[in-house]
C-alpha cells in the first residue's frame, strides 16, 4: 500500500517539474499567446507554485532566477515526503 503511494507522490512531484520545465522554456518563444489553451492552464497551473518565489526572488537583468529555486525547494519536498513515507512502511 505504501509504495503505491509512495509511486503516486513521486510521479505527481516528476509531472509538475516537467510542467514547469515547459513553462520556463516556452517563456522564451515571444510569439506564444498565453491567453489560449493549451497556455493558459500551463500558466495557471504552474504560476500557483512559481508565484511563491517571485515574490522573494526579483528579476536580475531582465532573468527569472526564481523557477531555478522553486524546482529545488520541489524536489527537496519530494525526496522528504518519499523519505517519510519510507519510515513508516
Amino acid at each position: 500500500m505504501i509504495d503505491n503511494l509512495i509511486f503516486v507522490v513521486n510521479s505527481f512531484f516528476q509531472i509538475y517539474f516537467w510542467l514547469i520545465l515547459v513553462r520556463c522554456l516556452l517563456s522564451f518563444i515571444p510569439s506564444i499567446d498565453w491567453y489560449k489553451q493549451p497556455f493558459t492552464g500551463l500558466k495557471d497551473v504552474t504560476d500557483l507554485y512559481l508565484d511563491i518565489f517571485r515574490k522573494i526572488i526579483p528579476p536580475f537583468g531582465g532573468l527569472d532566477f526564481s523557477p531555478i529555486i522553486a524546482v529545488i525547494v520541489l524536489q527537496i519536498l519530494n525526496y522528504l515526503i518519499i523519505y517519510i513515507l519510507f519510515m513508516l512502511k
